[in-house]
C-alpha cells in the first residue's frame, strides 16, 4: 500500500510540475505577444507622426514659394589707362618741382619753373614712347 501512495504522490507531483511548466510557457508566450502588440502600437504612432510631418512640410513648401529677383548692376566700364605722354608729364612735373625747389633760392618760384620744365620734358619723352608703341 505504501508503494501505491508513493506512486500516486509522485504522479501528482510530476503532473503538477508539467502543468506549472505549461502555464509558465503560456505566460511567457503571452508576455511576448503583449510586447509585440505594444511595439506595433508604438510603430503606428511613429508612422502617423511621420505622415503628419510630411503633410505639414508640403503645406509649408506650397505656401513658401518665393520669387527672388536679383538685380545685378552692369559691370563698371574698364578704366582707360594713362598714355605714356600723360604719365611722363606728371612724373616730370613732380621731379622738376622738387629739383627746382631744392636748387633755387626762391623756393616757390623755383618749384613752379622746375615743374613746368619737367612737365614739358616728361610729356615729350612720353610722346616718343607712345610713338614707338604704335
Amino acid at each position: 500500500m505504501k508503494y501505491i501512495y508513493v506512486l500516486l504522490a509522485s504522479l501528482t507531483i510530476v503532473s503538477c510540475q508539467k502543468k506549472a511548466d505549461q502555464a509558465g510557457v503560456i505566460d511567457d508566450k503571452q508576455v511576448v505577444i503583449d510586447s509585440m502588440k505594444m511595439e506595433m502600437v508604438k510603430q503606428k504612432t511613429i508612422d502617423s507622426m511621420k505622415i503628419e510631418l510630411a503633410k505639414q512640410q508640403e503645406v509649408q513648401a506650397a505656401s513658401s514659394k518665393e520669387v527672388i529677383v536679383v538685380n545685378q548692376a552692369a559691370p563698371a566700364p574698364a578704366r582707360k589707362k594713362w598714355s605714356s605722354t600723360a604719365k611722363g608729364a606728371v612724373i616730370g612735373a613732380g621731379v622738376g618741382a622738387a629739383t627746382g625747389a631744392i636748387i633755387s633760392k626762391k623756393k616757390g618760384t623755383g618749384a613752379i619753373i622746375g615743374g613746368l620744365a619737367g612737365a614739358g620734358v616728361g610729356a615729350g619723352t612720353g610722346a616718343i614712347i607712345d610713338g614707338k608703341k604704335n
